[in-house]
């Protein structure tokens, strides 16, 4: 699958099988944000991964619509300095973020991003340092249905571009 492909077909997934993920897959996950892009090269970052149960259901109390972190097989907390002393910060996880959910979908394997509404909570949870904040939880699996991997793009999916692009000014 080349680039442009994985984001043609890059779907949200909220469903996943039971199944663990290998190794392998975890880490080009892994990777593949530890090489995303970033403002000055900083990497503001680091990432938690979790893939125990019990706290994949805890994460899943901290946002409002983080429920399918707990039928996930991997969480990955993307962990960044203040989000508000910089305003790159969360452009650089978001970059993180693409990188490794775009790996995970060529490798067949489904993703969603979770805002952390209750950091406060998330921090006992993954007992992160307090110069450390959370925002954003991605969650992974192989999707429960898998037909999403080859399902066409809606129409209607996407506003067209004539709609969202202005040349040279607004």
């Amino acid at each position: 699958m080349n680039v442009s492909e994985a984001i043609r077909t890059k779907r949200a997934v909220r469903k996943f099988r039971p199944e663990a993920l290998r190794r392998d897959e975890i880490l080009a996950i892994l990777n593949a944000g530890r090489r995303a892009q970033s403002s000055k090269n900083s990497q503001p970052w680091h990432f938690i991964a979790v893939q125990e149960r019990e706290t994949l259901r805890a994460l899943a109390e901290c946002g409002d619509w983080a429920g399918h972190i707990a039928g996930a097989a991997l969480a990955v907390a993307i962990l960044t300095p203040e989000p508000l002393a910089k305003f790159q910060t969360m452009f650089d996880a978001g970059q993180a973020a693409a990188y490794m959910q775009l790996a995970a979908w060529e490798m067949g394997i489904g993703s969603c991003p979770a805002s952390i509404y209750q950091p406060e909570q998330a921090r006992r949870i993954l007992g992160f340092p307090d110069a450390w904040h959370l925002r954003i939880v991605l969650s992974f699996g192989y999707p429960a249905d898998e037909s999403i991997l080859r399902r066409p793009n809606r129409r209607g999916g996407r506003r067209p571009l004539e709609e969202i692009v202005h040349w040279e000014r607004w």
